[in-house]
């Protein structure tokens, strides 16, 4: 299949994501929510808005271009799905198909549903990919190998997959660097890089690092604009926690009845909780932002000016050339 065609194909998926019918999109909301239960409607709204902006011709030309697709023949490439977020493994679904490899995917059991639908719907726009997809429990056999999971399964899969080509991704958080200088608006933005997806992605804000004489009144008061934790008893319960247990210890933090900060060194919050550390000078913030590099996804800021950085509200939607971990997926791909 040429690239041509593949493009053209992906194309018209995110044509027919965004013209689904009520009744899809109502279909597809209730049996992901009752596969995951964090997979709320905003939340699969968001993801399927992410896809649509990724499968637009001129994002897709736009990525393709910088990379040469050879004409040997493609290769089976094993690929292991998260499932913290709606359809998080599509970004590397699209690479290993339109790069005209084989995918054989093992999806995550909190995400299937979505992850099928997406792929029978490519299938039916360009039925040449049914050879080219195979759902499996097991991807032994695979000439290469993509895998997103945990630092201890990550350990498992450098492992098994060593005498492989391989992608091996552990756990990553984002963090975001406040001045003093933000205005409410610019808060707000943080706020959703914080509270989308209940927290739950590497590209949501665990942790926040803020100069010395930082006031989080304006911060607190804002982040009650962003979220209400009653509509998720899972969110809920584990702010309940979170909070008894600070009290209970005495813990200094701050509450604003939806989201708990504390002061702590630590990279990766509890959901519900969010992190901060000071900071002296910029030479200061540098340092810890280099200590935190290899955990760190992306860094938020009003300007994104930092390495892996992005600016407010800009953290859940990247571009198709934001890899996961910094590694470029697609030149893996391309030189297999």
């Amino acid at each position: 299949m040429e690239l041509t065609k593949r493009i053209h194909a992906f194309v018209e998926l995110g044509k027919r994501i965004q013209n689904l019918t009520l009744t899809q999109s109502e279909f597809w909301i209730r049996q992901a929510h009752n596969q995951n239960n964090w997979f709320i409607e905003e939340s699969i709204k968001l993801s399927l808005q992410g896809i649509t902006h990724f499968l637009e011709k001129e994002n897709l030309k736009k990525w393709l271009s910088d990379y040469q697709f050879k004409d040997t023949s493609p290769q089976k490439v094993g690929l292991i799905t998260a499932g913290n977020i709606p359809l998080v493994g599509f970004h590397d679904m699209l690479c290993i198909l339109i790069s005209g490899h084989f995918l054989k995917v093992k999806l995550s059991s909190q995400d299937e549903f979505l992850s099928k639908q997406i792929l029978k719907l490519l299938t039916e726009i360009e039925p040449a990919f049914t050879e080219r997809i195979e759902i499996a429990e097991m991807l032994k056999n695979s000439d290469a190998y993509i895998a997103t999971g945990s630092d201890n399964s990550a350990r498992y899969f450098e492992y098994y997959f060593a005498k492989f080509p391989h992608i091996i991704r552990k756990n990553r958080t984002s963090v975001a660097v406040l001045t003093n200088e933000e205005t409410e608006e610019d808060l707000l933005k943080l706020g959703q890089d914080i509270i989308s997806y209940f927290g739950l992605g590497c590209r949501n804000v665990a942790k926040l690092f803020v100069p010395e004489n930082y006031d989080f009144q304006l911060f607190m008061k804002v982040i009650e604009e962003n979220f209400d934790p009653n509509q998720h008893h899972k969110y809920r319960n584990n702010y309940d926690y979170n909070k008894s247990i600070y009290l209970v210890n005495s813990e200094p933090h701050l509450d604003n009845e939806q989201i708990l900060v504390r002061e702590d060194t630590a990279l990766v919050s509890p959901i519900s909780v969010v992190f901060y550390e000071r900071y002296i000078s910029e030479t200061d913030l540098n340092e810890k932002l280099a200590r935190d590099a290899e955990k760190i996804q992306c860094v938020v800021s009003k300007l994104g000016n930092y390495e892996r950085g992005v600016s407010f509200g800009k953290a859940q939607t990247p571009e198709l050339w934001d890899y996961a971990d910094g590694v470029d997926t697609m030149a893996f791909l391309t030189n297999l």
